[in-house]
């Protein structure tokens, strides 16, 4: 199957800003496939004991559905188990789930979790210019964000949030139907002025100001914390440097891009991207990619200009993986009759047979018993070898989630 469009990328119209005055370096979709399948270790799975450096790389699997961030992990590493994953997020605190880019939820380094929350911190200033924009004053928004983040000094489920934050204001919790995800189920907040704050949106709130992250569950009920009350090491990092930092992690894990690639990753608008771009255009170079202009961290364009593997492996991803998340425009990922397969209504992106770093094909798993049933849908043709892999990637997989029997229908 072709590894990537052979005309022109639609993203060519969102120039990248150069670097130099040179010539850009030319480069093929082929190139391009193979440093991105490599920086996320889906050309060759990296050792079991390299967890933490996998999820750093890929900046951290999506975890709405944690289920999901758990096989992307699989997905790049290889032998490892659920229980890997549980005792990094719980036992050795080395990895965390917290918002992060797009104030969307992801399983990230516990020691980087500040360039990750903090270098996505202006999605959070939205939701202060929101409150303002209710007749709210700086002193009142402020002292709301301080009452919450002073409660999250051990873990707590939102409930106790909500109570805690109330007591300290000197007001009531009030219920609120703003579950988000279409949920209408009434949730614990705060009323402040005739404005009830779900327990959640303070969450966000905070994410303005401080970081903050999961605990450890009550049975089905998550908690909060402060990532300083809860991280052994804790290191913070000032706006102004967690920002560029960012985006050199953006670059290295999904280049090349442009600055608007960047705004749609990182849940910040286009201007605040370009204004980050510009504080490391000396460490960025520009390419082109059939005629796609982008632009590379100027480290990394000797790896992109080796030839590319020749046959990459074929993996399957699951829901929201990361991989399908770093780009503005998909044609370098899925045809475009095929892109509603893949990224569904309400922000759903669907789980992928991923082959020379294309979509081939959507799968689902389902269990019965002992057995694990892998279905796949193919979008494109599927030879012998992709039939192979798929098969053999579906063995394990049902290795990792403890199913002794897998079954497969490619259809």
């Amino acid at each position: 199957m072709a590894v990537g469009p052979v005309v022109k990328h639609p993203g060519a119209n969102t120039r990248a800003p150069r670097a130099t005055h040179g010539a850009a370096a030319r480069l093929t979709w082929k190139q391009v496939a193979a440093f991105r399948l490599s920086r996320h270790h889906l050309s060759e799975r990296a050792p079991k004991g390299t967890l933490t450096s996998v999820v750093r790389d890929m900046t951290g699997p999506q975890a709405q559905v944690l289920s999901a961030a758990q096989i992307s992990l699989w997905a790049r590493v290889r032998d490892l188990r659920v229980e890997d994953v549980e005792a990094a997020l719980g036992r050795d605190r080395t990895l965390v789930k917290a918002w992060a880019m797009r104030r969307t939820l992801f399983l990230l380094p516990s020691e980087d979790l500040a360039i990750f929350v903090r270098g996505s911190a202006r999605r959070a200033d939205k939701e202060l210019r929101w409150v303002r924009g209710r007749g709210f004053s700086d002193r009142v928004i402020e002292g709301l964000i301080q009452a919450t983040l002073d409660a999250l000094d051990r873990p707590i489920t939102r409930r106790e949030l909500a109570e805690r934050v109330s007591q300290a204001l000197g007001t009531r919790m009030r219920a609120s139907r703003h579950a988000g995800w279409g949920n209408r189920a009434k949730v614990p907040g705060v009323a402040v002025r005739g404005l009830t704050f779900p327990a959640g949106y303070l969450l966000h709130l905070a994410g303005a100001r401080g970081v903050a992250c999961s605990g450890p569950s009550r049975g089905n009920e998550p908690t909060f914390v402060r990532a300083d009350a809860w991280i052994p090491g804790w290191r913070d990092v000032p706006r102004e440097q967690a920002e560029p930092e960012l985006l050199r992690r953006y670059l290295r894990a999904f280049g090349p891009a442009t600055p608007s690639d960047f705004s749609l990753w990182a849940g910040m608008t286009l201007g605040d991207a370009r204004e980050i771009w510009a504080r490391i255009a000396a460490e960025i170079v520009p390419v082109t990619v059939n005629g796609w202009e982008a632009a590379v961290l100027r480290d990394d364009l000797p790896q992109l200009e080796r030839s590319p593997m020749e046959r990459p492996p074929v993996r399957l991803l699951p829901y929201f993986d990361s991989f399908l998340l770093g780009h503005r425009e998909r044609e370098h990922l899925v045809r475009t009759k095929d892109r509603g397969r893949v990224y569904r209504p309400q922000g759903w992106i669907a789980p992928v047979v991923l082959v020379e770093g294309r979509v081939a094909g959507v799968w689902a798993h389902a269990s019965k018993g002992h057995r694990l049933r892998v279905r796949v849908t193919k979008l494109a043709t599927m030879p012998g070898r992709i039939r192979a892999g798929i098969h053999e990637e579906a063995q394990d997989l049902g290795r990792f989630l403890g199913y002794p029997n897998v079954d497969v229908r490619i259809a």
